[in-house]
């Protein structure tokens, strides 16, 4: 697969201790989006943040959390990126946000191998 057009970056803002049907949250995402055909997800974790409840969720020795955010991006086509939000909004139910902008798809190639 060869994509080098205008497409969308979905971001999917959650806690790392997030479940679905006793999976991680993240990677049921992940597992979702692949089973989908998009082109790809990277998980990315954080170590400082807050949200709507206010609370720092931090990786600072001082202050552990078991909780630390979690950003998933998915980009692809845009119309394959349209089709994705249903699923997120089952999945991303107790907490969470879900951004999509337009980028600009510079060059995705990749071997071809599984």
């Amino acid at each position: 697969m060869k994509i080098t057009d205008p497409g969308k970056c979905l971001r999917v803002f959650i806690g790392e201790a997030d479940k679905w049907h006793h999976v991680s949250l993240y990677q049921a995402i992940v597992e979702k989006a692949r089973a989908e055909g998009l082109a790809g997800a990277t998980v990315l974790r954080g170590t400082l943040s807050f949200g709507a409840s206010s609370r720092i969720h931090t990786a600072s020795i001082l202050r552990l959390s078991e909780d630390l955010p979690l950003v998933i991006e998915i980009i692809d086509k845009a119309e394959r990126i349209d089709k994705f939000p249903p699923f997120l909004d089952e999945m991303v139910a107790e907490g969470g946000l879900i951004t999509i902008e337009d980028v600009e798809i510079i060059k995705y190639t990749h071997n071809g191998s599984p």
